[in-house]
């Protein structure tokens, strides 16, 4: 379950009304009929619908308003969700890519995009880049940015960085708040050793000799 509480449509100030119109369908209760045209519970959208402040910031500047081509900005994006490691974002993306015309041999080689070749040279300098603003939380060398001028414009590249910080800011919440796809139980947990050990026991140092 999202970790923040969600706001219900009886609850929720007009202009929030008129965005779960666009995500859910007219006049449905996402708390009552949760779900989304692509399959998501859509508990993104209720959860910040607390703050239609902070929803509206989300939405000011989307990749639809880029002038960077489509296929760079989800190849981006799909990379930037995977060092995230956000199932959510990856996956609605992945989505977000074959619609804008990615092949699948390349949004299946997103997480060893370094040793595929399916990319043209133009989609390594891009996903070289995303790895140094993401991976590398902005550290780069000058040629990464000299080889994407070869390709992209200085607006095109600003765009591209600001939408992958974007999505960035959208995976790492999902994963905090365990939403959509990413409501999963931590994973990194201890193991309890058996009962009755089966083999020496190489944490205690006392039972090295026995």
């Amino acid at each position: 379950m999202p970790r923040l509480k969600q706001v219900s449509r009886a609850d929720a100030p007009p202009e929030i009304n008129d965005h779960y119109d666009l995500v859910f369908g007219k006049e449905r209760d996402p708390l009552v009929e949760p779900g989304t045209a692509t399959g998501t519970p859509g508990n993104w959208h209720t959860i910040w619908a607390q703050s239609p402040k902070i929803l509206k910031a989300f939405q000011a500047f989307g990749y639809r308003d880029a002038t960077v081509d489509a296929k760079f900005i989800e190849l981006a994006i799909m990379r930037t969700a995977y060092l995230r490691r956000s199932q959510f974002v990856y996956s609605q993306h992945a989505k977000g890519a074959r619609a804008a015309g990615v092949s699948e041999d390349k949004i299946e080689a997103i997480p060893y995009w370094s040793s595929a070749a399916c990319y043209d040279q133009a989609e390594r300098n891009v996903l070289t880049f995303i790895d140094a603003v993401i991976g590398e939380d902005g550290r780069m060398p000058d040629k990464v940015v000299d080889d994407l001028k070869q390709h992209l414009t200085e607006v095109q590249i600003l765009e591209l960085a600001y939408l992958a910080k974007s999505f960035d800011l959208h995976a790492t919440l999902c994963v905090a708040f365990r939403l959509e796809y990413d409501d999963v139980p931590e994973r990194v947990v201890e193991i309890p050793r058996p009962p009755t050990p089966r083999a020496q026991n190489w944490l205690d140092p006392a039972s090295w000799n026995t």
